[in-house]
């Protein structure tokens, strides 16, 4: 029996006694990322080395003088992943991971010609996370990130020494498919065009002093 069958109308909360409820209840089978669980942690790094290449523009006269650094995605990469089960919290787990954040950083050269280059930070994560029962589908683990740094010394060819601010949320997520209620398709109202009203203000102003 397939899904759309397998839908019972009347267990439906936007029903009343079998009636659709504003239009709510179509059966809608939807593929998505299920996050089972996820946590947060900010903190404050010091002295992080920041080794850069892709110099643009190329050949810069030394010394660089530090102006920022980003991250440049929100998504970190994992490495190094572990992950033991606990016996005394069940559906939880100790994961470990490498979390990579690429980042772009902002610089002048000697002669005050500013440029930008590439490079990465990578952050060590040691934490419990609920974790889902075996199932033919498999869970991963992911991690969003965000990396900002205004202080940096620059100490050798093409390296930089920074303080940063760094958010990572790390997450168990799976490829699931979601059988919900719906309202059905989403209207798409026209766009409203942006114009620019030479003599608006003007036109509002009384004919004569209030």
């Amino acid at each position: 029996m397939s899904f759309f069958n397998n839908f019972q109308s009347d267990k439906c909360p936007g029903q009343i006694n079998g009636n659709p409820l504003n239009g709510l209840c179509e059966k809608v089978c939807v593929q998505a990322k299920k996050v089972f669980d996820a946590c947060m942690q900010q903190t404050q790094l010091n002295d992080i080395v920041l080794n850069i290449t892709n110099l643009t523009p190329s050949n810069p006269t030394y010394p660089l003088t530090f102006v920022s650094a980003k991250s440049t995605t929100s998504q970190g990469t994992i490495s190094n992943l572990l992950i033991d089960p606990l016996t005394e919290r069940p559906n939880c787990a100790r994961v470990r991971a490498d979390v990579i954040i690429p980042v772009s950083v902002a610089y002048t050269d000697a002669n005050g010609v500013e440029g930008v280059a590439t490079s990465s930070i990578t952050v060590t994560k040691d934490v419990i996370l609920n974790i889902p029962s075996a199932s033919i589908m498999p869970y991963m683990v992911e991690a969003v990130v965000s990396m900002v740094s205004t202080q940096g010394t620059y100490t050798d060819l093409n390296q930089f020494v920074i303080d940063a601010c760094v958010s990572i949320i790390m997450k168990i997520v799976m490829e699931v498919e979601l059988l919900i209620p719906s309202y059905g398709y989403a209207v798409i109202p026209p766009c409203q065009e942006y114009t620019q009203e030479v003599c608006a203000g003007f036109f509002e102003l009384p004919m004569y002093p209030q």
